[in-house]
């Protein structure tokens, strides 16, 4: 719990839930604001009884094809759902594209990394992605931008809150 992310979270849980209880136009009897509540703990949603309940009738009213659950107040607020089916390690981005079975997704890393030199192409006429011979040095290196498999999220929706002074943090379920 040393990270920054999760001292902001816990942070934010605790100013939340302050906010809910002692304002009276949102409070923490509000199903949106239960939800994001108990999304944002660093334990996990349902890590408490009191989440369970808002919690599971979050995730039939989603799997209904229903809308995220709203919550918004003086100096919080929380965006539409997104869907992040996909990832990549650091130093990757992720990128479409098309192959044999139709649009994939794939990992392209974000700078050129020497490769077998039997990938090189010595012509002028390659392509922007092509390995190529690279001078470094006083050193030639065949270098090209390398392609790996995205990882497929363990949760892939999520939702990101914005809370005044304390910047926006994404929650995913």
């Amino acid at each position: 719990m040393n990270s920054p992310a999760a001292k902001a979270l816990s942070c934010a849980f605790v100013l939340l839930s302050s906010y809910c209880i002692s304002s009276s136009e949102a409070r923490a009897d509000d199903w949106g604001c239960q939800v994001l509540l108990c999304l944002s703990n660093p334990g996990g949603p349902m890590q408490f009884a009191e989440c369970v309940p808002p919690v599971q009738r979050l995730w039939n009213e989603l799997a209904r094809g229903r809308p995220f659950p709203t919550c918004s107040g003086v100096g919080f607020q929380a965006s539409r759902p997104g869907y992040e089916p996909f990832s990549c390690e650091a130093g990757y981005r992720l990128t479409a594209r098309f192959g044999l079975q139709g649009q994939e997704a794939t990992c392209v890393s974000a700078t050129r990394q020497v490769v077998d030199s039997s990938q090189c192409i010595s012509d002028a006429r390659a392509g922007n992605g092509a390995a190529r011979w690279v001078s470094s040095s006083g050193q030639r290196q065949c270098m090209a931008y390398v392609t790996a498999r995205p990882s497929v999220r363990s949760q892939p929706h999520f939702v990101d809150v914005t809370i005044d002074g304390m910047g926006t943090q994404r929650l995913r379920f």
